[in-house]
């Protein structure tokens, strides 16, 4: 389990996206890289998200909904 991201996914999905994206910084893997696009997602930035989706290898053409992705993305760090 990855508690650190899970309570900055959480600050997300609390529609804290500033304090998300400050914190989503201090970490560097690639789900921290998928989270980071889905802040960028939130907040509307989308040419970032497309960068960070590409930090995490993940493809910015095949993404789901914003919930959908938070939804698959809880349930990995969770493992």
């Amino acid at each position: 389990m990855n508690q650190p991201l899970l309570d900055v996914l959480a600050l997300l999905r609390a529609g804290q996206w500033v304090q998300a994206h400050d914190e989503v910084q201090r970490h560097d893997s690639p789900e921290a890289a998928w989270l980071h696009a889905l802040v960028h997602v939130q907040e509307g930035d989308l040419e970032d998200a497309e960068y960070w989706y590409g930090k995490a290898g993940r493809d910015w053409r095949r993404r789901l909904s914003l919930d959908e992705e938070l939804d698959v993305l809880e349930r990995q760090l969770r493992l």
